[in-house]
């Protein structure tokens, strides 16, 4: 019996890996398509220019050999180096990374980086590991792929499961290897080692910035506005605390076992004093609802910070929000899109909101570069300028050719890697 439901959940999620990969290339050709490219612009963007898959043998504390495949992507290096996060999870895939390159592309064009999208992962439990088998694993990773990445070449970040001190260990073992100090290689470290001031909120902060742009379009003051947050993790948390500290009403929030409701508002500080390492509050009440519930509650903001796949053609016609801004990968499906514009309700799509992060990143890596470092005000003040930007220029782009901000976002972004394409005469 419990073998099967493992099966049925490792079906489940390569279904939707595939579904990711997939529904991101019908994006990109249609983006592609109204921006009047040809067909070989789509053959060469559909897929990364390279994918590794690398074995790893770490000796674990146990003394016994165990042997790890880990994966990098480099979807598209025409701008500049890729650029992107590494995970460690126990449903890492193939397909996943290569679709998550391919955001990162869309991402770094948005934000008008100079960047290609990169993303790696291992197939791991870092749960179940200890500190000295992840650092043997870490520096096993870079052994594996130091050929192809680098300062002006790819440059790794964190990810799920991986924190600033995986990227100490990857940068020190990349150092070691090339023999000189090189804190450009990687981003995401701890300050004293060359990271930025600001990185650690950086992709939180970038969602609440499109939030709040999100609600001037409409007409929507933060202040005593509705919210509903799905998630209660790092990033779900950080938002519903931020929209509270800004004096909205949090109505909902929700993690893994289910969702709270309050009309009036939750005590989200009592919230987060209450919560576990895992975001998990909810089952300490015996009123909850469920996740679909929460996302159908009638608010003006509603921001997925969970997983994937959440609004969808069955429950799109029930959403209330006037806004959605998706602080998860994938939480809306392509048809739930159409279906939410046609209505009316404003998206920010995922590529957008979430790009806070690779824009700090950016950041940390100039700063490395250059040898001199900015106080976090700057640093601040500096994201702000740039996701404000990316947001209205996106915006416009919708407004403009009268597409949703989803496409809107994918055309911004595929221009950027399409024009570099061409004049370097790949296609």
């Amino acid at each position: 019996m419990g073998t099967a439901v493992v099966a049925d959940k490792t079906d489940q999620k390569m279904e939707e890996t595939l579904n990711l990969f997939t529904s991101t290339q019908v994006v990109i050709q249609e983006a592609l398509r109204k921006l009047g490219y040809t067909d070989e612009m789509y053959e060469l963007l559909k897929e990364p220019l390279r994918m590794l898959t690398v074995r790893i043998p770490v000796r674990m504390d146990s003394g016994e050999v165990k042997i790890f495949t880990g994966y990098r992507s480099q979807h598209n290096d025409a701008v500049g180096p890729t650029k992107g996060g590494v995970r460690f999870h126990p449903e890492v895939n193939e397909d996943e990374v290569k679709a998550l390159s391919m955001w990162m592309s869309l991402k770094c064009g948005i934000v008008d980086l100079p960047y290609g999208g990169g993303k790696g992962g291992i197939i791991c439990d870092p749960r179940k590991m200890s500190m000295g088998e992840l650092e043997r694993l870490s520096r096993g990773y870079v052994r594996a792929i130091s050929q192809i990445v680098g300062p002006t070449k790819d440059i790794p970040a964190p990810d799920v499961y991986t924190n600033s001190q995986i990227m100490a260990w990857m940068m020190d073992e990349y150092s070691r290897l090339r023999e000189h100090d090189s804190p450009g290689f990687i981003t995401g470290k701890p300050v004293v080692l060359g990271g930025s001031q600001g990185r650690d909120k950086a992709t939180a902060q970038g969602v609440v910035i499109c939030i709040e742009e999100a609600a001037k379009k409409r007409g929507i003051s933060i202040e005593g506005a509705r919210v509903v947050v799905q998630g209660f993790g790092n990033a779900g948390s950080f938002l519903a605390k931020f929209m509270h500290d800004a004096g909205a009403k949090v109505i909902g929030i929700s993690d893994a076992y289910g969702a709270l409701h309050d009309p009036n508002g939750l005590d989200i500080n009592y919230l987060l004093d209450k919560r576990d390492s895992f975001g998990t509050i909810t089952t300490l009440f015996e009123n909850t609802i469920s996740n679909i519930e929460l996302l159908e509650l009638d608010c003006d903001i509603l921001v997925p910070a969970a997983i994937s796949n959440q609004i969808t053609a069955e429950n799109a016609a029930n959403i209330k929000a006037s806004i959605v801004v998706e602080a998860a990968n994938g939480p809306t499906t392509i048809d739930a899109t159409k279906i939410l514009t046609d209505r009316g309700i404003l998206l920010v799509p995922d590529v957008l909101a979430s790009s806070g992060g690779v824009t700090v990143s950016y950041f940390e890596w100039v700063q490395n570069n250059q040898g001199y470092y900015w106080t976090e005000e700057e640093v601040n003040g500096k994201l702000r300028k740039a996701l404000v930007q990316a947001f209205n220029n996106v915006y416009e782009t919708a407004q403009q050719r009268r597409v949703n901000m989803r496409l809107a976002a994918y055309m911004v972004g595929a221009r950027r890697m399409s024009e570099a394409s061409r004049f370097r005469g790949w296609v």
